[in-house]
């Protein structure tokens, strides 16, 4: 059966988010890092590209999602989903929009819904307003992502500099009366001309009804939480086979690192709960890598137990990170980082590791492709929207997990090492 969904992410983690939860149905889903160079084979029934395109320039994060929508259709894909981050990570100038817009060009669909709702990780969309929880995302911590913070939380008025078309909402009241209702929305805004849809999302049932009254658009984008419930839907319209696959987990070695340049909230509970288990630890200073290079990082690392699972890590409290930015720029700050810690994932791969517990965006994207992955078979969650994966990387086997920065409980990294250890 060629491919049923093509999936367009606009980084690693959210990448594997996404993979990991179409999983759940125990429907084949194969992830892609960046657009294969060689044509569809073997392509599975829900195919999941990676693209490290977040903070890409425009011009470039539109080229390279078209590239990969092409990719998509050879493989057979009739519907597609573009995901981006549950809480949007967007600027005014950002490229959610534009890249949706192309998308829809290419496509020749006239409307698409924007839903970045993931209930089960405490995002909600309410009004057109993204959510944190109980807080509104532009007075949650998490408004001061590095590289692409969020000084507004209504997803309305930081889409509309992004696109030419129209944008609307669908409300809450407007999904809690059902997929009908929606269907009728999506009509109305239609005929007014409306071509970008902001759809409010409080809860999981939500989700299902915006999957289902949506379902047969060409193009939805949001969160990895609003395509969960494609997989089923697709199998009752018969266009998805209805036998199903276990989760792939093939047996590695217990050598482990864990590669840590998030400076997230969570992120930040999660080393400092796996600093407690006297894990060996090494803390980057990306001020010492602009000066000398990551050369006492690697000798530090050649020194340790890999069997001990060590941790190098470049998280950090927000006013050291401002520090650190002020000094170096943010955006080199963030490149010293990915770099040293793309090359300590090397050096641990050549010194016997065969698990990595990554997290961060950008530190994923860096370390996948230093480990010269262009594929992942997706296994069982670590948590909502984390699956471990398993690929090949110099001819070894290796599991490895990307985590988006926010997501996970406080002793992720111990968590994701105890999944291994008992499957």
């Amino acid at each position: 059966m060629p491919t049923v969904l093509g999936c367009i992410a606009d980084d690693f983690t959210g990448a594997t988010d996404l993979a990991g939860l179409l999983a759940r149905s125990g429907v084949p889903v194969s992830l892609r890092i960046g657009v294969p160079e060689e044509p569809p084979v073997n392509a599975a029934a829900m195919e999941v590209i990676a693209l490290k395109c977040r903070t890409a320039p425009v011009p470039e994060a539109v080229s390279d999602a078209r590239a990969a929508l092409k990719w998509l259709q050879q493989a057979g894909a009739k519907r597609f989903f573009w995901k981006y981050c549950s809480t949007f990570d967007s600027t005014a100038k950002g490229n959610i929009g534009p890249v949706a817009e192309a998308l829809m060009k290419d496509l020749g669909a006239e409307q698409t819904i924007y839903c970045p709702a993931f209930p089960e990780n405490g995002r909600a969309v309410f009004m057109g307003n993204l959510f944190v929880g109980q807080q509104l995302l532009a007075e949650s911590p998490m408004k001061d992502h590095p590289l692409t913070p969020m000084r507004d939380s209504n997803l309305m008025r930081i889409l509309s500099p992004q696109v030419q078309g129209k944008v609307g909402l669908i409300n809450r009241l407007a999904v809690a009366a059902g997929d009908e209702t929606v269907r009728k929305e999506l009509r109305k805004l239609q005929e007014e001309g409306v071509a970008h849809v902001v759809v409010d999302a409080v809860a999981n049932s939500d989700l299902e009804v915006i999957a289902h009254a949506c379902r047969e658009m060409v193009l939805l984008t949001g969160g990895s939480a609003v395509a969960m419930p494609l997989p089923e839907l697709f199998r009752a319209e018969g266009i998805l086979a209805a036998d199903a696959s276990k989760a792939f987990a093939p047996s590695t070695d217990p050598g482990t690192i864990v590669l840590s340049g998030s400076c997230s909230a969570m992120t930040r509970q999660q080393v400092a709960r796996y600093l407690e288990t006297n894990a060996p630890a090494y803390q980057i200073d990306p001020v010492e890598l602009a000066n000398n290079g990551p050369q006492a990082a690697l000798n530090w690392l050649a020194q340790q137990d890999l069997t001990r699972a060590p941790i190098l890590y470049a998280t950090a409290e927000p006013a050291e990170l401002k520090k650190v930015q002020g000094i170096l720029g943010a955006e080199n700050a963030g490149e010293l980082v990915e770099h040293a810690l793309a090359a300590c994932a090397v050096a641990a791969r050549d010194a016997g590791a065969r698990r990595f517990v990554v997290a961060g965006g950008e530190t994923s994207g860096a370390v996948t492709q230093a480990l010269g992955v262009n594929r992942l078979h997706i296994g069982e969650e670590i948590a909502p929207g984390v699956p471990w994966t398993y690929c090949r990387s110099d001819g070894h086997v290796i599991a490895l997990t990307l985590k988006s920065g926010n997501f996970g409980a406080e002793m992720f990294f111990r968590d994701a090492q105890a999944m291994l250890e008992t499957t």
